[in-house]
């Protein structure tokens, strides 16, 4: 995951050294990358409800009604338009192809399961090209966060049923399955 910036916000200076660094960056690389944009509607139900709640326990009336009236300045700024969150993702692909000494299924055109050894070092080249595609972004000023097996599985869950991700609702994750 990838932290974002205002662009429009930086000087002429700024800008024009950001896109020589993002340049410098991209002409540097050796592998493809991906870089993925997720719009999400801004779910605020929870703020909306904790709001409601500070009103009930108001006791000074003028302040209850503040609170009331910027509730529904809320809702009416939400119902006007939808709200919107953007993450933004780097995608570093890896394949079996790329493992040295990788053997083929030459029938099949596909590669076949790779050895303990053969993974852990696709692994370690993986994580390098991580460390490299962190570094040049850090030199344009964004931060990069590697995602966790739980954060992917949400990714994905999301992308697949933004409805339900929407409102909050994620599936349950077997433990198991994030060791």
């Amino acid at each position: 995951m990838v932290s974002s910036l205002n662009f429009a916000l930086k000087s002429d200076e700024e800008q024009t050294a950001i896109i020589y660094q993002f340049q410098n960056f991209l002409n540097s690389l050796d592998f493809s990358l991906e870089i993925v944009v997720q719009s999400r509607r801004l779910n605020i139900t929870g703020y909306l409800d904790k709001l409601k709640d500070l009103e009930r326990a108001q006791e000074n009336e003028l302040l209850k009604m503040q609170t009331a009236e910027y509730q529904k300045f809320v809702r009416d700024l939400i119902a006007g338009g939808a709200i919107m969150s953007k993450t933004f993702f780097v995608v570093v692909p890896f394949t079996l192809v790329e493992i040295p000494g990788m053997p083929t299924d030459k029938k099949k055109g596909s590669t076949t399961e790779p050895t303990e050894e053969q993974f852990q070092r696709a692994k370690s080249q993986l994580w390098q090209r991580m460390e490299f595609v962190a570094l040049g972004l850090r030199r344009c000023g964004l931060q990069c966060v590697p995602l966790n097996t739980s954060e992917m599985i949400e990714l994905f869950w999301s992308q697949y049923h933004p409805e339900e991700a929407e409102v909050g609702y994620y599936p349950e994750i077997p433990p198991e399955i994030l060791e």
